[in-house]
């Protein structure tokens, strides 16, 4: 299994920055995507950001203010948050895929981080 514990939410004024880091433990070896969610007050949880081979999905609401990264082990991905809204308030989530050898996916989430965007 894979275990993935969020961190650096907090409250931030619109237009601040805030780096989201998401630590990946177990078998980091057979993450194929790594990547974000969030769900927004009253609303469904949805795409943030995603990383498959290197391959980035950013959803439109956030697409040229955040930036999601990995590293190489995949032991770690970050979201770094730029010009933040109050659209953005939400709590975020790490998401993985894991590929077992027999091809089975799984899908693991963190506990989740609250990030407040409001002045």
């Amino acid at each position: 299994q894979v275990q993935l514990v969020e961190s650096g939410g907090g409250l931030v004024q619109p237009g601040g920055s805030l780096r989201l880091s998401c630590a990946a433990s177990g078998y980091i070896s057979e993450i194929s995507t790594l990547g974000w969610y969030r769900r927004r007050p009253g609303k469904q949880r949805d795409l943030v950001a995603t990383m498959t081979n290197d391959n980035i999905n950013y959803s439109d609401a956030v697409k040229g203010r955040f930036t999601i990264s990995t590293d190489d082990a995949k032991s770690t991905v970050s979201l770094e948050m730029d010009r933040l809204k109050s659209e953005d308030t939400a709590v975020y989530y790490c998401y993985a895929v894991v590929t077992a050898a027999s091809l089975r996916q799984y899908a693991y989430w963190g506990q989740g981080t609250q990030v407040t965007v409001s002045s």
